[in-house]
């Protein structure tokens, strides 16, 4: 059996940032921006928290995409 890691999810709607953080009370060290993401490590280089910055946007986006692919789907079956 694996063992699971909850994570704790979470939006501000005020900044537009949705949150995935780990539950385990791990102190972060140092992030990374990776184009509309923040990654926050711990010393041992385990992702602790991942930031989504614009989030509102991104999945409006992919929505818009996945959308179009299930039409495309059903149209060609």
């Amino acid at each position: 059996m694996k063992n699971k890691t909850n994570t704790k999810i979470s939006y501000d709607a005020d900044a537009d940032v949705l949150s995935m953080e780990s539950v385990a009370r791990t102190i972060i060290d140092h992030a990374e921006e990776m184009g509309n993401l923040v990654v926050h490590f711990s010393k041992a280089n385990k992702p602790v928290l991942v930031e989504i910055l614009g989030a509102s946007r991104l999945f409006k986006d992919q929505s818009k995409s996945l959308q179009t692919t299930i039409r495309r789907a059903l149209v060609n079956a």
